[in-house]
């Protein structure tokens, strides 16, 4: 369980209450942007469960930030608004996607309302700025065609390969059916632990955003590509033990030597390209995000109700769900124009 965050006070001998009451900024000078950055970040992680990716994010934003005030000799603590619009302009002209300066700048907005929370500034400069007009994007999707494509070439390739190639092959094929299957983000399918592959157990559960937790069900062919991964990785391992002694099975289902213990999210995406490559799909439009996006859209097509959907995809608002309902839109046209007594044929 992760320890209550310290609130600042000016005073050790002041309580919290009054401390609270007293709006004399805590001398922002003495803070490096650096430290600010560490103690937002702390904040976001102990208070609001933000995952290692989120914080990750948040970190590079806001180092960014720091380096283009520091060139106009300024600081966090001391930018003001028209400094961070320069900031906003200047991602701009760097060429940045107009959602990518939305998120920077919903960054910054959460960052400056800290800081004025704490009393390390008496403004907010980020309250007033304006993000830029969006369009509503649909999200890429593969048709059910494209991911049989890619599935099928990947199966193919786990039947052909042996040894090392063999393994790998296993676990990538294993990896997209699973993920085809369950819509899980790519965060969550690498890191999932081996006890996921457990026996005829048709539901797994996933530890999400926030730590909240859900339950997905596998299909007969995510189970069946598991349950073959392990048994080529047995091999494998017995293989390269010879007669030494075994070593420690790994508690994640698709371990590495890194840090994390776990497959990567980034090795994962180059090897799903990859295949997209030798699958005859353009590599520019497969991703594990894509094959997350064509879960929900196919899913949707079939009739499946929008609120079923937000629950397997772990979506906490169901507008963010909502981004698939062009989807539905063209199934209900399909079915008002196949269906209706007065539609003309």
């Amino acid at each position: 369980m992760r320890k209550p965050r310290a609130r600042f006070s000016p005073s050790a001998s002041v309580p919290a209450s009054e401390a609270e009451r007293d709006t004399t900024p805590l001398r922002p000078a003495s803070y490096s942007d650096a430290g600010l950055s560490e103690l937002f970040l702390d904040m976001i992680a102990a208070e609001q469960g933000a995952s290692a990716n989120t914080i990750d994010a948040y970190r590079r934003d806001l180092a960014d930030l720091s380096h283009y005030l520091g060139r106009r000799r300024k600081s966090i603590a001391s930018a003001d608004t028209e400094a961070l619009r320069g900031y906003l302009a200047d991602l701009d002209t760097r060429g940045f996607a107009s959602s990518s300066v939305a998120r920077r700048l919903s960054a910054l907005r959460h960052l400056f309302r800290f800081l004025l929370s704490e009393r390390i500034r008496v403004d907010d400069p980020a309250a007033i700025l304006a993000g830029p007009k969006r369009g509503r994007g649909l999200p890429k999707v593969l048709s059910i065609a494209d991911v049989d494509r890619l599935l099928s070439c990947a199966r193919q390739e786990a039947d052909a390969a042996e040894g090392p190639a063999g393994l790998r092959a296993a676990r990538l094929y294993c990896l997209l059916e699973v993920l085809y299957a369950t819509g899980l983000r790519v965060s969550e399918l690498v890191s999932l632990p081996r006890t996921a592959a457990r026996g005829d157990a048709r539901m797994i559960v996933v530890r999400g955003k926030g730590d909240k937790e859900r339950l997905v069900p596998l299909n007969s062919s995510a189970k069946q590509a598991m349950t073959r991964y392990l048994a080529t990785a047995a091999a494998a391992e017995k293989a390269a033990a010879g007669n030494k002694k075994a070593a420690a099975v790994s508690k994640w289902l698709f371990p590495s030597f890194g840090e994390s213990g776990h497959l990567t999210r980034q090795h994962f995406g180059r090897d799903l390209k990859e295949l997209a490559m030798r699958a005859g799909l353009p590599p520019r439009l497969v991703s594990p995000h894509v094959l997350r996006h064509a879960f929900a859209s196919h899913l949707l097509h079939n009739g499946a109700d929008l609120r079923i959907v937000q629950t397997l995809l772990g979506h906490s608002d169901i507008s963010t769900t909502q981004i698939y309902t062009h989807v539905v839109e063209d199934r209900l046209k399909s079915l008002v124009r196949d269906l209706h007594p007065l539609a003309e044929g």
